[in-house]
Formats: structure tokens, sequence, C-alpha cells
């Protein structure tokens, strides 16, 4: 044995990860973690991280908080939830992460998200609103002036 991954065993892995990115789509509200999702796919925890980096580019819990982010600016461009509100219904449990990590991805804070997302001329209709706000990932937002 050579110690390498056959192509039948990366097959099976990029199929295990895809069930984990498929279940945090699903299940971005609820509390997960890396080991919870290590144990629904029986992989170790740092088995899974190296993996789901490899083939997506970023940690499970970095793309489990850009799916929370996502829905966060759903909702605050609806309007009707307060910021605290909206980050415990997204699944976090900590209102500094949250603004924090909202501010990283977005670029702004979720309160001036929220003022400009109001003051918008036009609305878009949502199939296009959520591709022309998706949040950037990797720290990648460049971070505009406060308003």
């Amino acid at each position: 044995m050579t110690g390498r991954p056959t192509t039948a065993q990366n097959l099976r892995d990029l199929a295990l990860l895809r069930r984990v990115r498929d279940r945090i789509d699903r299940e971005y509200a609820q509390p997960l973690n890396v080991e919870a999702l290590a144990r629904g796919v029986n992989m170790s925890a740092g088995h899974l991280s190296r993996q789901f980096r490899l083939a997506y580019g970023e940690s499970p819990y970095s793309y489990l908080m850009t799916r929370r982010i996502e829905r966060a600016m759903a909702l605050l461009r609806r309007g009707d939830l307060s910021v605290t509100e909206i980050c415990f219904e997204v699944g976090c449990s900590s209102l500094g992460t949250f603004s924090t990590r909202f501010t990283e991805l977005v670029g702004i804070p979720p309160s001036v998200y929220r003022r400009q997302a109001a003051q918008a001329p036009a609305e878009l209709p949502a199939c296009l609103a959520k591709q022309v706000t998706r949040p950037i990932r990797n720290r990648e937002a460049q971070v505009t002036e406060r308003l």
C-alpha cells in the first residue's frame, strides 16, 4: 500500500463533503460545529476540516458563517427584525461575533447595511438581490467609511 488515497476513496470523500455542505446549507440556523458535522459522516474533525478546505477553499466553520451572513443580509433588507433578533434567527449565539463576522464579509456593520438597504431607491428582484449582495468570503471585503 502506498498510503495515497485511491480515486474511489476520493470520490467517496467528495460525496461525504457534499453531504456536509448540504447539511450546513439546510441547518445553518441550528447549533452546528465541526465535530458534529464530522460525526455525521464518520470522519474525524481534523480530516473533515482539511478535506473540506481542499474541496471548497474554506473551512466548514467559515462556510457556515457565510451561509448565516447571507441569510442575515436578506433579513436586514426585509427590515422587520432588529439586528439582535436576526443574529439569533440565523443561528449565532453572540451578537459581537455576528457583527464582527458580518463586517468582515460584507464590509460594513449590520446596522449600516440595514440603513443603506432601506434607502435603496428600487427593489431588486429576489433572484438578482441574492447574487448581487452575496457576501465575500475569506475576509476580502473592503471596509468602507462608517456613516
